[in-house]
């Protein structure tokens, strides 16, 4: 098995590409398949000596915003992007040192039953990483059916930068990706190795549209407010949100949505009505 894993991918993607397909001219004589080297490293800011020594293996550790610019000199697939991340971990041996807690993963049952108190009204715990921890089966109605329950465990982060389904989902998607890295670099140090984790996957798979969000001036993100919302089957939904913060050591949010208006209110009902000939539970 080859040693320059990461190198070879590299290459093997440049030279698939052609240079219609990044918008360049096609000169009639090409000795080189694809890309040239000379031609990737000027479309994704980098020089064409650095590219060559990561194509060539002297170079194992590049970082994930050069990766990211690569990735998408290149228009990879996103599949592309996680054996590219996958890669460039396994050839640098870079394994980040985890003395910060990790991020809490579990509810306590205190918990779960305040936020069982807001059934049949959507309703989510989550952590400093934008994890879906627990959820109220009102929010599973709201947010299975677009895929925001999707992954183990749901990432509100990941949905929004990778998940093509987001941008429909959330007419506002600026707004609410704005608002949710600042959430995250908010909830948790950038020195906290679980964000810098994540930060340089989303570097790679989301590439600049989460990067730059990343690099500006720490803010406060909305504790209340309202957002819009596309349900494939309720349609445009107005929904006020607010958010409860649990004590420190939890590390961790209650975030409830209430209907903004009237239309959101009658369609959440709906939502929760049994499908006709569904059969019900009776107690005595």
């Amino acid at each position: 098995m080859s040693d320059n894993e990461l190198g070879e991918f590299l290459r093997a993607c440049r030279e698939s590409v052609t240079p219609a397909e990044v918008g360049l001219p096609t000169a009639p004589r090409r000795r080189t398949p694809g890309l040239r080297r000379a031609e990737l490293a000027t479309l994704a800011g980098i020089s064409v000596e650095y590219l060559t020594r990561l194509e060539q293996g002297r170079d194992r550790h590049p970082s994930g915003q050069v990766l990211g610019a690569l990735a998408n000199a290149m228009r990879l697939s996103y599949e592309q992007r996680l054996e590219l991340r996958r890669l460039s971990k396994k050839t640098s041996g870079l394994t980040y040192c985890m003395e910060a807690e990790p991020p809490a993963r579990t509810v306590r049952p205190t918990v779960r039953a305040l936020l069982d108190g807001f059934e049949p009204g959507p309703a989510i715990v989550v952590n400093r990483l934008g994890e879906v921890l627990a959820h109220t089966a009102g929010y599973a109605r709201l947010a299975g059916p677009v895929g925001l329950l999707d992954g183990d465990p749901p990432s509100l982060v990941r949905y929004l930068f990778t998940d093509p389904r987001a941008r429909t989902t959330f007419p506002d998607w600026d707004h609410v990706a704005d608002e949710r890295v600042a959430a995250l670099t908010v909830a948790a140090s950038r020195d906290d190795p679980h964000v810098a984790a994540l930060a340089d996957e989303l570097a790679l798979t989301a590439g600049p549209e989460f990067s730059a969000r990343l690099n500006r001036p720490a803010r406060l993100p909305a504790s209340n407010g309202v957002q819009r919302m596309t349900h494939p089957e309720a349609g445009e939904l107005r929904l006020s949100f607010e958010t409860l913060d649990l004590p420190e050591a939890d590390g961790q949010q209650i975030v409830v949505y209430l209907p903004a208006d009237r239309a959101t209110e009658a369609a959440l009902a709906e939502l929760g009505r049994p499908a006709p000939g569904a059969l019900r539970v009776v107690r005595g």
